[in-house]
């Protein structure tokens, strides 16, 4: 509560789930998601489609993979972690700053074409609501992330790079019920080149001797996961 005004049922509500019970969230940190007037209409800018245009207005277009979010994306809500109700939150922080929230329920477009144009609707609407009812299934909200996370949540952020070398599997294997009381943030960086901000996260780990594409990454942290609480 700030400044007298109470924040919207539908914050409320969904903040009281995040918190209710074991689970996990997700952020997929630094996804280049950015849509721009290409032509005529506006489009979701990626490196096959617009390199002619991002090199025009000095961008480079390898930096430019929205296609590594939509797999990430993909991955997580397809997880039977997800199925069994253990996923609370899945937020996507942008290259450009703006901050995502889907609900785990959402059935994005399997194809890349669709899921660029649901983007773009995103991204210039701020939300999406599901078509039979008044949820809104994917919606732009105010930053930092750190503001939605439950208060003592462990954030766990994940980098080839890490000191950290551990087996996903037996890291989650060894997490006993007081480490998860509250829901566990994994944060995953949805880049072609970069890092995660180093400020909010409480360690690094490192789940492979190799660098892994974010979807893969993701599907260890997962299936570990899934074998912690015992899910087929």
């Amino acid at each position: 509560m700030v400044g007298g005004l109470e924040p919207p049922p539908e914050e409320e509500e969904q903040r009281r789930e995040v918190e209710a019970g074991q689970g996990i969230i997700f952020i997929l940190e630094g996804a280049q998601l950015e849509a721009a007037q290409v032509g005529k209409s506006y489009q979701l800018l990626n490196c096959d489609d617009h390199a002619t245009y991002l090199k025009k207005h000095k961008k480079d277009p390898a930096l430019y993979r929205p296609d590594i979010a939509h797999q990430a994306l993909l991955m997580i809500l397809d997880s039977p972690l997800n199925k069994a109700g253990k996923l609370k939150a899945l937020y996507v922080h942008t290259s450009r700053n703006v901050l995502i929230q889907i609900n785990p329920k959402v059935r994005l477009p399997r194809t890349f074409k669709r899921f660029c144009g649901l983007m773009v609707q995103l991204l210039q609407k701020l939300s999406i609501r599901a078509t039979n009812g008044p949820d809104k299934l994917m919606r732009v909200i105010k930053g930092p992330v750190t503001k939605h996370l439950p208060a003592g949540a462990r954030r766990v952020g994940f980098s080839h790079s890490a000191d950290k070398l551990v087996t996903m599997a037996q890291w989650a294997a060894a997490l006993g019920d007081s480490d998860l009381k509250t829901p566990i943030a994994f944060v995953v960086g949805g880049f072609a080149h970069g890092v995660i901000d180093q400020s909010y996260v409480d360690e690094f780990l490192s789940v492979s001797a190799f660098p892994l594409s974010a979807a893969y990454a993701i599907a260890r942290i997962t299936n570990a996961m899934e074998a912690r609480w015992g899910i087929v």
